[in-house]
């Protein structure tokens, strides 16, 4: 579960730039909140026949600040291939903190300022430009 301040900002970057899938939606009038469920394309169930674990984003409709790991502490996402995923998150505004030096690994941020794991699935892809050349950006 993700807190999140912002529902419509949130589901953009994990819908629109993500790529994740809403597939339940719930708002509780007298809990004074919005949960939406998300999985990945495909990710109807996992390798052993269950259900896929979900994604849920937790908006509460009261102003609340979060800090100190109160809405998370990371996700990890596996992406197909994490160099042209991360450059079209660079292309989209995302900035990636610590770049796919490795062929294997990166980490970008949340609207919220969750750190997001980046993998590679299967086994890290060949080093390459400009990714092994690239710092740290923040933190991740």
């Amino acid at each position: 579960m993700v807190r999140v301040t912002d529902l419509e900002k949130a589901l953009s970057f994990y819908g629109e730039i993500l790529g994740l899938v809403e597939v339940a939606r719930r708002d509780d009038e007298k809990g004074r909140y919005t949960n939406v469920f998300l999985r990945a394309p495909g990710d109807e169930v996992d390798m052993n026949g269950k259900r896929a674990p979900l994604l849920e984003l937790t908006y509460n409709w009261d102003t609340e600040e979060y800090g100190g790991g109160r809405n998370f502490g990371h996700l990890a996402y596996a992406v197909e291939n994490i160099y042209e995923y991360c450059e079209r998150l660079q292309k989209a505004g995302i900035m990636i903190n610590r770049p796919p030096r490795d062929g294997r690994m990166a980490f970008i941020r949340s609207p919220e300022g969750i750190s997001i794991e980046l993998l590679q699935i299967g086994s890290p892809l060949p080093i390459q430009e400009p990714w092994v050349s690239m710092g740290n950006t923040g933190t991740w």
